[in-house]
């Protein structure tokens, strides 16, 4: 039995079909890694990627800019002069 340091976690996954299994294996030989290690890079990985719902809720608490119209700027500018 290995005993991991306590800020680490073992996770199972449930279910994975045999053909998914062999081509994670091929994948995690072919960076010469074990297969834990292997899906421990690609975990972080996936982890690292802010989801969908993450992006768009960064989005919603930006303030918009405030947006000026130019036409609008140049005819202020003409009514403040004299002669106008």
């Amino acid at each position: 039995m290995q005993i991991y340091p306590p800020c680490m976690s073992t996770l199972q996954v449930r279910d994975v079909s045999p053909e998914t299994l062999a081509a994670l294996k091929q994948r995690a030989a072919a960076q010469g890694t074990s297969l834990s290690e292997y899906l421990r890079e690609e975990l972080d990985r996936l982890a690292a990627v802010p989801s969908r719902a993450e992006i768009l809720a960064r989005i919603a608490r930006r303030s918009a800019p405030e947006l000026t119209d130019p036409v609008l700027e140049r005819d202020r500018g003409r009514d403040e002069r004299p002669g106008a």
